[in-house]
């Protein structure tokens, strides 16, 4: 809604400056044309929400050709009614009106278009094929080696760890476009961690703070385990003592806020490295929820620092 509202009313302006004899004149134009653009706005918003379930069962090119001729309604209608709204004889006639109406409508089309296209599924799908495949080296190799490790001295031990092995793998070479619930991913990261913990020992401490999470919320999946890789690679691993990483989920309203937080080591070589998967679950989470999600990373003092915050959306019954 706002990109529309900026779009339509950069065109005002633009057509302010057209119609405008010098610069003074300007402002006052572009009221007057305000005067009708932001009433027909917000008849398109609400007639566009009214009529959402009649879009969702029609063709794309249907859908198009039905907010075309809404808008040049809406046009003819505020055309009547000019003189009311600006108290001044009416300078076009209807026709100029729909014109500049239908002109408008494909602007905006137009831009939704090409941004779904650049958003494209095909683009997506092949970014989360690429953060899938990613699943470090150095990981398999030192989980293969902490269960050589064990499988003398404690075989059930090295069972247990191989069954997390297998189940992390599985979900990894899984279908994974479709939102999953919340507990599934905090499930499947509890597996990675609990691999991680027989590797590290007690340098590895874990604090969930999940009471309030809603569990049946949908998210993308992979959205936590690869940053809680780059926390136990980048953060922990590198560091001499104990390192605590806290987890921090719980809802905001309609929103559901994750923190997550871990020791920061500057002068270590692991700390640049984990750019690409912050950068692969921003991506992910605009091609799921647009702009009404966010993920912010930055240092503070000697500790890293993840923020996600996507709207909450419940499983269906």
């Amino acid at each position: 809604m706002l990109r529309l509202l900026v779009i339509v009313n950069v065109l005002c302006l633009a057509a302010a400056v057209v119609r405008a004899e010098n610069g003074n004149d300007l402002g006052s134009r572009f009221m007057t044309i305000s005067v009708i653009a932001q009433p027909a706005l917000i008849l398109s918003l609400t007639m566009s929400c009214l009529f959402r379930p009649i879009f969702q069962r029609i063709a794309y090119w249907q859908g198009i050709v039905f907010i075309l001729i809404m808008e040049d309604a809406i046009a003819y209608l505020l055309w009547i009614f000019e003189g009311v709204l600006t108290g001044q004889s009416q300078p076009l006639i209807w026709w100029q009106y729909g014109f500049f109406f239908a002109f408008a409508t494909g602007v905006v089309l137009l831009y939704f278009d090409l941004r779904s296209h650049a958003l494209s599924p095909a683009l997506s799908e092949a970014r989360l094929q690429a953060l899938q495949a990613r699943i470090r080296p150095h990981f398999l190799f030192n989980s293969i080696n902490a269960v050589l490790s064990l499988i003398r001295s404690e075989p059930k031990r090295a069972e247990r760890m191989l069954e997390d092995m297998a189940e992390l793998f599985r979900v990894l070479m899984a279908d994974n476009r479709q939102l999953v619930p919340l507990a599934d991913e905090i499930a499947l990261c509890r597996r990675f961690l609990d691999i991680e913990q027989i590797r590290l020992g007690e340098r590895l401490q874990v604090n969930w703070h999940i009471e309030a999470m809603p569990r049946d919320a949908l998210v993308p999946p992979l959205i936590l385990q690869p940053l809680i890789e780059n926390a136990v690679y980048h953060g922990i691993e590198p560091a001499s003592g104990v390192g605590e990483l806290n987890i921090h989920i719980e809802p905001k309203g309609k929103q559901l806020v994750i923190r997550m937080t871990n020791p920061y080591q500057a002068g270590s070589s692991h700390a640049s490295g984990n750019r690409m998967a912050i950068a692969n679950i921003k991506e992910r989470l605009q091609l799921h929820f647009d702009s009404e999600a966010s993920l912010k990373a930055e240092v503070s003092g000697d500790r890293y620092l993840v923020t996600i915050t996507l709207p909450t959306v419940e499983k269906k019954p």
